[in-house]
């Protein structure tokens, strides 16, 4: 049984048709990378996943049962969460605060007046960190001083650090040079090797075939195939992205000899 399965998705935004009739699986614990060129509906995909947009049409069913996602409240609440290519950070804030951005800790100030716990946060997000081996300089250090890996570490630590079955992650080496990008595809394995399923947005073949278990592929707002990196190509996936091999089956016969 998928751990996560679409069936039929649809949506249309105005005159465009952003999905039409997606299905898709993703098991339990799999690395499983979304790939499609720009307008092929990997965003509004992930969105509807995430509770951002509901579909039109179609069926989401999560560990075996139907789901009704229409809210980002309703999917954290499944153990879905996403961490988008502007990572949603708040820059003047330090890394525990950005860790527990609204899931704050309280405590009673006399007994009567709720405040925050920040020794309680700052712990909390202590033994996240060194949980998932995200060296950061310091707790209490503010984001803005921190590098685009530390970020990019940091919003996956907010997002797996409160119970999430499945992350989504959006993009997450665009902006980032060659070795925090290595840091961030170590921390795609380091999800999936304690039991988090993940789903991965990528335009970087490159990448997408260092991590993924599965490779599906959108297409003007339909999934046109699911491959394993293991038994296909870079050339192949490209060519899928953009239609090629469409394209070839339309041409027409070459003539045989003696015809």
């Amino acid at each position: 049984m998928p751990f996560l399965e679409l069936r039929g998705i649809s949506k249309r935004f105005d005159a465009v048709q952003a999905l039409l009739g997606v299905d898709l699986t993703v098991e339990a614990r799999e690395v499983l990378a979304l790939v499609g060129d720009n307008g092929a509906g990997k965003s509004t995909l992930i969105k509807i996943i995430s509770g951002v947009h509901p579909p039109d049409g179609g069926e989401i069913w999560l560990d075996g049962r139907r789901v009704h996602i229409d809210s980002p409240e309703v999917a954290k609440g499944l153990g879905i969460e996403t961490v988008y290519q502007d990572l949603a950070l708040f820059e003047h804030a330090d890394v525990s605060a950005n860790l527990f951005a609204g899931r704050e800790m309280t405590r009673r100030f006399l007994g009567i007046l709720p405040i925050l716990d920040k020794g309680r946060m700052r712990n909390f997000a202590r033994e996240t960190l060194a949980r998932l081996r995200i060296q950061i300089p310091g707790i209490d250090r503010s984001m803005k001083f921190l590098s685009g890996g530390q970020r990019q570490s940091v919003a996956i630590g907010r997002a797996i650090a409160f119970g999430t079955k499945l992350v989504i992650m959006d993009e997450p080496t665009a902006a980032l040079g060659a070795v925090e990008s290595a840091k961030a595809l170590d921390l795609v394995r380091g999800l999936k090797a304690r039991g988090v399923t993940v789903i991965v947005v990528s335009h970087n073949l490159q990448h997408v075939f260092s991590v993924a278990d599965r490779i599906a592929v959108l297409r003007r707002g339909q999934m046109v195939g699911i491959v394993r990196p293991a038994e296909t190509s870079g050339e192949v996936v490209v060519r899928m992205i953009v239609g090629a091999d469409e394209a070839a089956v339309d041409l027409p016969a070459a003539p045989q000899a003696g015809r």
